[in-house]
């Protein structure tokens, strides 16, 4: 998938779309149901080796203790910021690989956002339909987003 956020009257920085897509826990605010935390805590910096989990789900945001919902852990393997992010699909159901890349262009910023992701094919064909509304409910959240708090 791919967005080109773009502020009317101003233009992004790279770095400050950066800093929203790899706030791992503010990913809750723009991820369409879902809850989002790593173990980035105690001065420990972002990048190689820090894990995160999504969990995603009809209630997950209330109820991220009770994990209704499908879990995802993540760890980051590739870290090259601001420009480029690769996490591994660890989990129990979910595999595969996703990346977030950030390309400056004419004023805006191409955020490209890649996912292969390995799952039970029972599990993939119910999940898919609700996983692409679901990103593109969520990428027009992180563009409302980053461009109202970047006045």
């Amino acid at each position: 998938m791919t967005l080109d956020i773009k502020a009317p009257d101003r233009e992004l920085s790279v770095e400050r779309v950066w800093e929203y897509l790899v706030d791992w826990e503010g990913q809750s605010d723009w991820m369409f149901q879902t809850k989002v935390w790593s173990d980035l805590e105690g001065g420990r910096e972002n990048g190689v080796g820090i894990k995160i989990s999504a969990l995603t789900g009809l209630f997950a945001k209330k109820f991220a203790s009770a994990k209704l919902g499908l879990l995802d852990e993540m760890v980051v393997t590739k870290w090259q910021p601001p420009l480029f992010c690769e996490v591994d699909h660890v989990g129990r159901i979910i595999k595969g690989l996703g990346t977030f890349r950030l390309e400056p262009i004419d004023g805006a910023i191409r955020f490209h956002w890649f996912e292969r992701i390995e799952a039970p094919w029972p599990i993939l064909l119910l999940v898919r339909p609700g996983i692409l509304a679901g990103v593109h409910i969520s990428l027009r959240r992180l563009r409302r987003l980053v461009i109202a708090t970047n006045n």
